[in-house]
């Protein structure tokens, strides 16, 4: 398996190999970009990952499509010494520039191309354009697509001009996260690559200009990709490990998110799983997953943003209500579903590679 450290696919990755394990399903994790933080790497060893820090760009970091190719070569050659019975790429741009010893697997975390669409306007940058072309490749040449919803896996099917959309296996993140009582004095919190435009900080940040109670705000405000924000109003916290992250949602703080671009949202699902009241931008990712348990607001309106968390503030009531609502919801995307429904995608693959194999091999 593929993966990153730079974002949410880490958690994803670690989380899947964990549930994964249950089914006697060994994970060889190859990671792109970045290596892991110590604690990162010390989630891996945990439970029991091994890992391969490749150095590999990621096809959204490189500076030129000879790199991502060349990533694919070496990712391929390595995979071939870990002799899997599957590969599973995280990185599916990886899929169409080389030639993997088992069937793939690709999944649809997110792209730039569906990134532009939701974030910026107009024609594809340059830069864009060759990483686009790769993922399309790569979706073109994986065995089986997946993606975390219904709505991101429409979006790719859509832009790519796919016959056949991604089948959609929804994420899932551990509970179990012990909360202290609702405090009288709330808070806002945020959380991810506050550097990354489609998350939106900006918004947040207006919002905060306004609200009578603190604004804190996770992550990292640098990106691998040179991108780089300015928080004013929020407090910026920093790179926070997951632990840090629990004992700030297990003071049950409301969560916002102000994202234009969100395949999944895993900060959320951890958010609801501690019971956190939610306010979040309205964009078919979040309808699908959280409608119902969650306030919504236009993603670039912070008036509207400050309003909802002002409500949930002064209500306190109503905000301990919601966020046992958003418990409850989060119970749907667990670890274990998650697994089952990647493990059943893996063996119906497995399953239709024999059955052609026997197929051919009765032909000839």
């Amino acid at each position: 398996m593929t993966a990153d450290a730079v974002g949410g696919v880490w958690q994803y990755a670690l989380d899947l190999a964990d549930g994964l394990r249950a089914h006697q399903v060994e994970v060889t994790l190859a990671v792109l970009g970045p290596a892991p933080s110590e604690d990162q790497q010390a989630m891996a060893e945990a439970i029991g990952v091994k890992l391969i820090l490749t150095g590999l760009p990621l096809d959204w970091t490189a500076t030129r499509r000879s790199e991502v190719e060349e990533a694919a070569r070496i990712a391929a050659r390595i995979a071939a010494q870990a002799a899997p019975d599957l590969i599973h790429l995280n990185s599916p741009a990886l899929a169409g520039g080389a030639d993997f010893p088992a069937p793939v697997v690709a999944v649809c975390h997110s792209c730039v191309a569906t990134w532009w669409q939701a974030v910026r306007s107009g024609p594809l940058p340059d830069e864009f354009t060759w990483r686009t072309e790769l993922v399309r490749q790569g979706y073109r040449a994986a065995d089986m697509l997946i993606a975390p919803t219904l709505a991101f896996a429409r979006a790719t099917a859509d832009v790519y001009e796919l016959e056949r959309g991604p089948a959609v296996v929804r994420n899932g993140r551990r509970g179990g996260l012990v909360c202290e009582p609702a405090s009288s004095e709330p808070a806002a919190f945020t959380a991810g690559r506050l550097w990354d435009d489609g998350k939106n900080i900006a918004t947040i940040d207006r919002a905060a200009a306004r609200l009578s109670i603190p604004v804190l705000a996770a992550g990292p405000l640098d990106g691998p990709n040179g991108a780089r924000v300015h928080v004013e109003h929020a407090r910026t916290l920093g790179r926070l490990s997951d632990e840090e992250i629990r004992t700030h949602l297990s003071k049950r703080p409301i969560f916002v998110s102000a994202a234009r671009y969100e395949p999944f949202g895993l900060a959320v699902l951890e958010a609801a799983q501690a019971g956190c009241a939610l306010v979040l931008s309205d964009i078919p990712t979040f309808r699908e997953l959280w409608d119902g348990v969650a306030a919504f607001v236009p993603p670039d309106d912070d008036e509207a943003l400050g309003n909802a968390v002002e409500h949930f503030a002064s209500h306190s009531e109503l905000r301990v209500q919601q966020g046992l609502a958003a418990r409850e919801r989060a119970k749907s995307y667990s670890v274990e579903a998650m697994s089952a429904g990647i493990l059943a995608a893996y063996r119906s693959l497995l399953q239709s590679k024999i059955r052609k194999s026997s197929l051919e091999e009765a032909a000839a």
